[in-house]
């Protein structure tokens, strides 16, 4: 049940539609070609268009979880200028001037966005440069303004010690003032609704809510299904109340409960945890043993996590899972966020998403339910208020890292004597939503039930669906979804072992970004818990472009797919891979006693990364420990195996 399909690249645009979304055509008739009452009978007759009646999602909606503006405290400080305005402006495609003066536009609108400030002096920096006296009248803020001022090195220190200021929880009491914080709210959802177009481009609210205790990230970003007049009756949860994710849980529950409306909130930056994003036995925030309650109420909060940004890929490590060949990609392992601890190892498998997905089959068995059963979204970070993640348009991390000759030997930023390296900061990501409309409450529905899914910035089409009854020929259908949601569940659904014919079988369909690498490969990756109680893991591969020319060898092991990429002149060409892929695939190592998940990793062929691309257009040479290649890739939601 291995069947991979090639097509050309001139068959691509049909592809497209016939693969993975349906043609929508807005029919005209200038010359008079008006069906017959016969043939219109004939149109309409139950049964005959295979797109009539669906209930299912059709369509992919691309956007960003994770934008910051001129709102949160350290953007600004960074120098970003810009606010929610231009951040909704340039997600649907106009062109905007960054802070830096440079013009910036898509190469293709987003459908939708979150501008996620900090909830923690929530437009405060921007009255303390403009020197608001009552924020002015506290000596620390005052200090920050003067320095800011000064400019330079000055602004750059001050910048570095707001955000310390934060991870201390030492932000002075003034910078957090609730009525400002609400006038500032007020005006961001304002804003939001005069750029949510329901069916074009959805302005989906929210806000990070910014958990940094000792340099510690347990960052979570919280999205509403709501629209303004319901988001506005509560300002957003503050560090100030707490740093434990337990009480940001408690205040979702109070907003739900006081205004009939819905959140969810989604962690991100596990690699900048320090080894407590993801706990197994002792809460961080109490250090008390994890409760039945905690995996409970981070599993009803928490139906995602990003899994990829700007700041590094969290999918897994290499000293996690040795086996995996593709495990060391776009890695940041420094140490805490503000670099006051540096990394050790012990704290790898508590970081990532892999690891956290195995430990949550186990953890169920202990506390009666899975706390890490999440989703996969990708999302940027960025804290330049315009959502550029691709390598050729990247506009780096904040405003001080904008396009220069010298960025990527420039330091993104600096704590304790310690540096994040420029070039080591990744163009990276986005977040796919297979929903059934561009719509606040449709997107919002679908990451709810996690049908979803993370890219490291190229638009791969990606669909993924488990279930007993798949065979090999549905890979040749030119309708799979048809196929897909009558046999099975969808990423981020669960097969039960009630169910259980023989082994799980699983269709998973790929189509490359036209404006990207072709793909070199789909592999399933899969996790179980043993009859002893140990997690393992294996990736699978499942499906690969050029197989007509590489097969797998005596070891099992898939030939690499090539390199075609020219370094020199910041490009390469799509003569190896393929632009799509589709298989059916069964395990071929099931038991049905044993609790497991899947997960689809699409990789494409080598492409340049940013850094090249920089180097080009600025005539310069960069240091030989630069990573200058990379192959991008998407991970879909997993499903989950129950026995």
């Amino acid at each position: 049940m291995n069947k991979t399909l090639r097509v050309t690249v001139a068959a691509l645009a049909m592809t497209a539609v016939s693969l993975l979304v349906p043609l929508t055509i807005q029919a005209q008739d200038p010359v008079g070609l008006v069906p017959t009452d016969a043939d219109a009978a004939a149109i309409k007759a139950p049964g005959y268009s295979p797109y009539a009646g669906r209930s299912f999602p059709t369509q992919v909606f691309w956007g960003d979880t994770h934008v910051h503006t001129n709102n949160s405290l350290d953007a600004r400080g960074f120098g970003v200028i810009i606010g929610p305005e231009e951040a909704f402006r340039f997600a649907r495609g106009e062109e905007v001037m960054s802070s830096g003066g440079e013009p910036f536009k898509l190469r293709r609108p987003l459908d939708w966005l979150v501008v996620a400030d900090h909830s923690d002096g929530m437009g405060a920096m921007k009255e303390i440069i403009a020197g608001n006296p009552r924020l002015l009248a506290d000596p620390t803020v005052r200090g920050w303004h003067n320095a800011f001022k000064a400019g330079g090195e000055e602004a750059f220190a001050a910048t570095m010690e707001v955000i310390n200021a934060f991870a201390l929880g030492n932000t002075p009491e003034v910078v957090l003032d609730v009525d400002f914080q609400q006038t500032v709210w007020d005006e961001y959802i304002e804003i939001a609704e005069r750029f949510n177009d329901p069916g074009r481009f959805t302005a989906m609210i929210g806000y990070e809510w910014t958990s940094t205790e000792d340099g510690n990230n347990l960052h979570r970003n919280v999205l509403y299904r709501d629209d303004g007049d319901v988001a506005r009756r509560m300002v957003p949860y503050t560090t100030a109340e707490s740093f434990n994710p337990e009480e940001l849980w408690k205040w979702m529950a109070r907003y739900e409960e006081a205004t009939g409306g819905r959140v969810l909130t989604l962690a991100h930056n596990g690699n900048m945890s320090n080894g407590i994003m993801f706990p197994v036995e002792t809460n961080p925030a109490t250090g008390q043993p994890l409760t039945g309650d905690y995996a409970a109420q981070r599993a009803r909060w928490e139906p995602l996590y990003e899994v990829t940004q700007i700041k590094g890929d969290g999918e897994t490590h290499p000293m996690l899972s040795p086996t995996d060949e593709f495990a060391d990609f776009e890695t940041l392992q420094l140490g805490n966020l503000n670099l006051t601890v540096v990394k050790e190892d012990w704290m790898l498998q508590y970081e990532y998403a892999r690891q956290a997905l195995k430990d949550g089959l186990k953890m169920e068995g202990d506390l009666g339910t899975n706390p890490y059963k999440f989703g996969m979204v990708g999302s940027t970070d960025t804290h330049t208020a315009l959502s550029a993640v691709e390598e050729e348009n990247y506009i780096g991390k904040h405003a001080g890292t904008e396009p220069t000759a010298g960025r990527w030997n420039h330091p993104m930023a600096k704590f304790a004597g310690r540096q994040y390296d420029g070039w080591a900061m990744s163009a990276s990501g986005y977040a796919a939503v297979w929903a059934t409309d561009n719509t606040r409450r449709a997107l919002w529905d679908a990451m709810m039930r996690k049908e979803v899914y993370a890219t490291t910035g190229p638009r791969i089409l990606v669909r993924f669906w488990g279930g007993w009854e798949f065979e090999a020929a549905d890979a040749t259908s030119r309708l799979p979804a048809e196929i897909g949601y009558s046999k099975g569940v969808p990423m981020g659904g669960e097969i039960s072992g009630a169910n259980a014919d023989g082994a799980p079988t699983f269709l998973v369909a790929a189509l490359k970004d036209p404006y990207s690498g072709n793909l070199d490969r789909i592999q399933i990756v899969k996790g179980w818990l043993d009859s002893d109680g140990e997690t393992h893991e294996r990736v699978y591969d499942v499906a690969w472009g050029d197989a007509d020319r590489r097969q797998p060898g005596p070891d099992g092991k898939l030939p690499a797919v090539g390199n075609t990429v020219d370094l020199d002149n910041a490009t390469w060409t799509n003569t190896i891979g393929d632009p799509e892929l589709i298989t059916v695939w069964e395990d071929p190592d099931f038991d049905p006693s044993l609790k497991a998940f899947y997960y689809a990793r699409v990789m494409e062929i080598p492409t340049p990364r940013w850094v090249v691309y920089d180097a080009k257009r600025f005539g310069v040479e960069l240091g030989e420990e630069v990573w200058t290649t990379l192959q991008e890739r998407a991970y879909t939601s997993p499903i989950w195996y129950a026995p």
